[in-house]
């Protein structure tokens, strides 16, 4: 009994090495993600301003730019770029919100075809329920483009690289909890196809991390009153799982973060870390603070997407018809390291 005792205590040394190891490889991993989309995004920013002047006009064409709605940042951002950007170039914008009601938005689609407008550009959706009335607008002959909305009806979809976004995500949890712990995760909208696709590279990357397991069930983030609701979901589960019990909390966007933050802030949890995706203001400023509760946050760039969408707009009615079907957009994964950087970067101060 002595000996076996005697012959314990090396298991665990190796093993803590192990995991030292792990931890290690991680968050060099993450360091050299950071610098590597750090630069991504300064050279998306720069080849954007440099490539403005050589983008076709639009002078005398009605552009439809049709929303799921335009309550969030990157909705807000991404649609006043598309105005902005149709007016720059010389074009009429048409401007359609849904008020991220699917009934409305499905009319709305109907009331496009109608309109006749030179290009349609629609931000967002569940697919299965626009892809319908995007085909319309195809059959109609009305060129479509999207945002986020990768229809194999659109011309062109702009977004970002949302599996380069849902992987960074991933790592930068697994490396902040060392691959061990449980995660409260939001998956109410799989149906929107980033969303799942992000939620899809944090389930592939958790096969290699046994030790980090999704709670189930999983939880539903909704709209609207996105905030309040995770705000008492997570309010109420943490009076279930006392510390030590949950590691993180996940979301595919980060509305539903931000009220997940703000009730781990109220409860003094500090010991569980959120992760989302989008760099809503609200959220980095968030980040900024002492104790925050926020492990990282993906940024997108939302005015640069709805920029970008609008300019291939324009070469496609300019006679430019070999776009590719996939127009990405750079991304930085933001934690308290880089806050400050992104900000600038993006233009929030």
């Amino acid at each position: 009994m002595s000996a076996a005792l005697a012959s314990r205590p090396a298991e665990p040394r190796a093993d803590n090495a192990s995991r030292r190891g792990n931890r290690i490889a991680l968050r060099c991993k993450h360091l050299v993600w950071s610098a590597l989309t750090l630069a991504l995004i300064s050279v998306g920013v720069n080849a954007s301003a440099a490539d403005d002047a050589s983008v076709p006009s639009l002078a005398g064409k009605r552009i439809a730019i049709s929303m799921t709605g335009t309550s969030h940042y990157f909705d807000i951002k991404a649609f006043q770029a598309q105005v902005d950007e149709v007016k720059r170039l010389g074009g009429t914008p048409i401007t359609l919100d849904a008020g991220r009601n699917d009934k409305n938005l499905v009319t709305q689609l109907q009331t496009v075809v109608t309109q006749k407008p030179d290009a349609v550009i629609q931000t967002l959706g569940t697919l299965s329920v626009i892809d319908p009335w995007l085909k319309r607008i195809s059959k109609a002959g009305i060129p479509l483009f999207t945002i986020d909305a990768p229809s194999q009806y659109s011309l062109n979809n702009t977004t970002s690289d949302n599996i380069a976004t849902g992987k960074a995500l991933a790592d930068q949890l697994i490396a902040d909890s060392g691959g061990k712990g449980n995660i409260l995760v939001f998956n109410g909208f799989y149906g929107v196809p980033v969303c799942a696709i992000r939620y899809d590279q944090l389930k592939l990357a958790l096969k290699d991390h046994p030790e980090l397991k999704i709670i189930q069930p999983e939880l539903r983030d909704v709209i609207p009153n996105t905030v309040q609701d995770a705000y008492s979901q997570i309010s109420a589960l943490l009076n279930k799982y006392p510390k030590g019990s949950v590691t993180a909390i996940w979301s595919a966007w980060d509305i539903p973060q931000l009220g997940a933050s703000k009730a781990l802030v109220d409860a003094g949890r500090s010991e569980i870390k959120t992760y989302g995706v989008d760099g809503t203001p609200e959220v980095l400023d968030l980040l900024k603070r002492d104790h925050s509760p926020i492990g990282a946050v993906v940024a997108q760039q939302p005015a640069l997407i709805g920029k970008t969408a609008v300019q291939n707009v324009a070469r496609y009615l300019a006679g430019q018809h070999d776009l590719a079907k996939e127009t990405q957009v750079p991304t930085l994964l933001t934690t308290a390291a880089n806050v400050q950087q992104v900000q600038q970067l993006r233009g929030d101060q």
